[in-house]
């Protein structure tokens, strides 16, 4: 069966091709009354456009690009699902760009990407999002963007941003372990150049500090968000004379690195360590025990960057000079079964 065009569109709804396209790419010059008439004929038809097609008619481009340099498939498969789901909502095609964040032609490669590829503009996962020459080098191009980044508050620098308060999820998840009565605590971080983990770790410090805790520096392991990383730091942990009763694993694949090492050592998890992760990924819920962790919507945050993208190309297309404010996340503590007090302690009262 032969799938409906914007002919069939036009012809249902009882308007021009031109009306279609108009309400199709969410012009504002379009009457209330008529846009409704056209949305109830497209969906009646199931009309989908097609992005390709649509961009080598016109001007203007229908597809964006999403740009991301992650070892996390988990973080990557939740990220393109959100993005994607906007794209399928306004009728964008999306490009996906794994790419090296530490190339030298790494904003060359990037603005060659969006003229070779006709794209409207580009979703900006971290690290890449967080480099100040790329970002530099990307607004003097003119390449529309929006950056997902690790922040505690709007950073109201002029560029487009969905950010993420990992600091106050990170101080909740110490908090909660200190609460439970641990005063040795591990932590293990991602990669420095990522933000999100000087963000996280200066949580992990502020709720030490709060509580009147000396942080120990052999406690603190820099590393990678990964799992075989968070297997052998933890194991150099373990091996210490006091050792922490709880570790606080920068992400979910770095805890379920932790929780490995405990098994190997013949911990008994949570009540000779409690193990603590953040991101709330699959395997979070899937371990046993499952992991108290931050639940960070990856999904949505890439759903709202990408919808955030397309408002502006919208904006721009109209115009319309005055810039959008920026939309902030906050992962949540979510409580499960790898953390309790330690032996022998009682729980702090908050």
């Amino acid at each position: 069966m032969q799938s409906p065009t914007i002919k069939d569109v036009a012809k249902r709804s009882g308007v021009s091709l031109k009306t279609v396209s108009r309400v199709i790419n969410r012009e504002t010059a379009v009457r209330a009354d008529t846009r409704e008439k056209v949305e109830r004929a497209i969906e009646a038809l199931g009309y989908r456009p097609n992005p390709s097609a649509r961009g080598l008619r016109s001007t203007h481009a229908y597809a964006i690009g999403l740009v991301y340099d992650n070892p996390n498939a988990h973080y990557v498969i939740s990220m393109q699902e959100g993005v994607l789901s906007a794209c399928r909502e306004r009728g964008f095609g999306l490009q996906i760009h794994p790419c090296d964040s530490s190339s030298p032609d790494l904003a060359e490669e990037l603005c060659s990407l969006v003229k070779r590829s006709r794209l409207a503009g580009l979703v900006l996962a971290p690290p890449m999002s967080e480099q100040d020459e790329l970002i530099a080098t990307l607004k003097r191009e003119d390449v529309t963007f929006v950056r997902i980044i690790a922040a505690r508050e709007d950073p109201k620098d002029g560029s487009p941003c969905v950010y993420v308060d990992d600091r106050d999820a990170a101080y909740a998840i110490t908090e909660h372990l200190i609460q439970l009565g641990h005063t040795r605590i591990g932590f293990l971080w991602g990669e420095e150049h990522h933000r999100s983990s000087p963000e996280r770790f200066q949580g992990y410090s502020d709720a030490l500090k709060d509580y009147g805790i000396t942080l120990n520096k052999k406690y603190v392991l820099p590393g990678s968000y990964a799992f075989d990383d968070g297997f052998r730091r933890a194991r150099k942990l373990l091996a210490l004379k006091d050792a922490p009763t709880a570790i606080f694993g920068s992400n979910d694949e770095i805890a379920a690195g932790v929780l490995a090492a405990a098994r190997s050592a013949g911990l008994d998890v949570p009540w000779d360590l409690s193990i603590a992760g953040f991101e709330d990924n699959p395997f979070s819920k899937q371990a046993w025990p499952a992991l108290t962790t931050a639940r960070q919507s990856t999904g949505d945050i890439g759903r709202h960057a990408a919808l955030r993208l397309m408002d502006d190309l919208q904006r721009k297309s109209n115009g319309v000079k005055d810039v959008a404010s920026n939309e902030g996340f906050s992962p949540e503590l979510v409580v499960r079964g790898s953390t309790a007090p330690p032996r022998g302690s009682m729980p702090r009262k908050g």
